[in-house]
């Protein structure tokens, strides 16, 4: 066990903030602790727990004082390729580290007041019950997403334990609550991802209702239908939080030669391009997309984790490729015009919160509703179109040239439109964050809840 840095105040509220130990679910979690910091600087103490390979990772990452990192032993060996076997990973992380966090419960001061659980590690509300410590459990996806599987988790349960999640998919049109707007990706996740994950996932969203708090990353007024339903299916708050994404941090003035790039650019002329840290498109996907950007002639930016150096060769003087960049910055940056995005939910926060309109390239899971959350629901995007997620059909070089010609066309009848309407968005959660708003609202509320 291993914790490090932090003060310990005696009459405080000691909340233990525990992430599925995943970029996509640090990063919210770790902003939603920022917050809650930031709001009781003197009387809340956060113990942030990490496996020791993501201690590595971000232990040196800039903090609140009031936030402490402690770390727990890794699941499977770092050196493992996670993305290649997810499933596996997905089990172990539900299995193997329940009984260190408990160990570390029993070393801690000063005693703890609450625990805020990541849904998808299924144990804490079951750690939070044992010990009569209060639970909140951190969504880090869609609230139309979490629904959608809330209503299938239902459908589901009175059916035999192997329920194979294909044959569900027949009866899709009779589950209670999934609207038939929501079917053909409610298809979607089902045939195109893992049986496993999804089983997995599906238990873990069955433990949610013996917990004390679900908090959502999400805004209310950006998805009010789902998050109603949702009010209404607990007996417990539930409190739209977001966006959680690190905006205190967006005006730490250090330069990065990222922005100083972007600097030298007109205003909305960058397209910047992000498809997910996780999983990612295919090797010869990627050369049609940078042949089709060299050849369009709009000025890119792209974050490819494993792939800079090898993409970055191929760039002609239009575009660069970094292997990061501090994306709510470079979002927020005025040179930039759109964004191509995987469609993961904290980016896509990120875009509505730097009011960019967003062409959507969704890779698994979440990310296909997310799509038609964008296109359909708020209109602050477009579809890059191709067929099954699956099919390593390729979209060409000259689909992707036109299009994104297209969507970073500012001065087009349509250009401006999804402009307008991302400039709307943005509004919606600028007002939320803002004093009275319901985000700040429900931060309030939830604080009050567990300092009682």
């Amino acid at each position: 066990m291993h914790s490090s840095g932090g003060k310990d105040p005696t009459s405080v509220c000691h909340v233990v903030a525990i992430p599925f130990p995943g970029r996509g679910h640090i990063n919210p979690m770790m902003n939603v602790c920022k917050l809650l910091a930031s709001r009781r600087p003197n009387d809340i103490l956060i113990t942030f727990v990490v496996t020791q390979e993501w201690l590595g990772y971000i232990g040196s990452d800039p903090k609140p004082d009031n936030i402490r990192f402690a770390s727990i032993p890794n699941v499977i060996p770092p050196e493992r390729e996670k993305a290649a076997d997810f499933p596996r990973f997905y089990e172990a992380v539900m299995t193997k580290m329940e009984d260190p966090l408990e160990t570390l419960l029993d070393q801690i001061e000063p005693p703890v007041t609450a625990i805020v659980g990541d849904v998808e590690l299924r144990w804490p509300t079951a750690v939070g019950n044992r010990r009569n410590i209060p639970v909140a459990v951190l969504w880090t996806m869609s609230a139309s997403f979490y629904s959608m599987l809330h209503h299938l988790q239902i459908f589901t349960r009175d059916r035999p334990i192997a329920v194979d999640l294909l044959v569900v998919d027949n009866e899709a049109e009779h589950i209670p609550g999934i609207s038939s707007a929501h079917l053909p990706d409610l298809r979607t996740v089902l045939h195109e991802n893992d049986q496993q994950v999804l089983h997995l996932a599906l238990d873990c969203i069955s433990k949610v209702p013996k917990s004390n708090y679900l908090l959502l990353t999400t805004v209310q007024e950006l998805e009010p239908g789902a998050i109603t339903s949702l009010k209404a299916a607990f007996p417990f708050p539930v409190y739209p939080i977001g966006p959680a994404i690190p905006y205190l941090q967006l005006h730490d003035h250090h330069s990065l030669d990222h922005l100083k790039w972007l600097d030298s650019h007109p205003p909305e002329s960058v397209l910047y391009i992000s498809l997910g840290s996780f999983l990612s498109v295919s090797n010869a996907q990627m050369d049609e997309i940078v042949s089709a950007l060299n050849t369009s002639g709009i000025p890119y930016m792209w974050v490819a984790r494993g792939e800079a150096s090898r993409l970055n060769a191929k760039c002609g003087d239009k575009g660069v490729v970094v292997p990061w960049c501090d994306q709510l910055k470079v979002l927020s940056h005025c040179s930039v015009g759109g964004f191509w995005s995987h469609c993961g939910w904290n980016s896509i926060l990120e875009a509505v919160f730097a009011g960019v309109p967003i062409l959507t390239f969704p890779l698994f899971l979440d990310q296909v509703p997310n799509r038609s959350q964008i296109v359909d629901v708020w209109g602050n995007g477009w579809n890059v179109e191709r067929s099954d997620l699956e099919d390593e059909v390729l979209v060409s070089k000259e689909e992707i040239e036109k299009l994104v010609r297209r969507f970073m066309d500012v001065g087009s009848i349509e250009g401006k439109k999804i402009r307008e309407r991302a400039r709307e968005l943005k509004d919606i959660c600028g007002q939320a964050i803002a004093k009275g708003g319901s985000s700040d609202v429900n931060l309030d509320a939830f604080l009050r809840d567990i300092a009682k």
